[in-house]
């Protein structure tokens, strides 16, 4: 069964913050793409560094990441089987962006905490 997305190419005006937006917008995909690029590559260590991520939530967004060519997905043939997510080449382009905000973050968290 296809997962079908409903936002992933609308974009009317043609707006490049909307084509990001589209590509890894919403709650979840940066704090995925982030803990899968500090090393938590598998599905359990992800489940345990985004606690708040429903099972089923964080399968649907390790797709739609793999299906986008952001993360790749490897399958170890052992027994039992490892799969293991890496950030594509391609997802490497997404870091910089990524950094920047935990940069904002980190300051911003300070400032609220003052």
């Amino acid at each position: 069964m296809e997962n079908k997305r409903k936002n992933k190419d609308f974009n009317p005006n043609n707006c490049p913050v909307t084509h990001f937006m589209n590509m890894v917008g919403g709650k979840w995909k940066v704090l995925v793409i982030h803990a899968i690029d500090m090393g938590h590559n598998r599905f359990s260590m992800l489940q345990k560094v985004i606690p708040a991520i429903s099972k089923q939530m964080l399968i649907n967004q390790l797709r739609e990441l793999e299906e986008d060519k952001i993360i790749e997905r490897t399958v170890f043939a052992e027994i039992p089987p490892r799969v293991e997510y890496n950030i594509s080449e391609y997802g490497r382009t997404f870091l910089p962006v990524i950094i920047t905000i935990q940069q904002w973050g980190l300051k911003d968290m300070e400032r609220v905490n003052r």
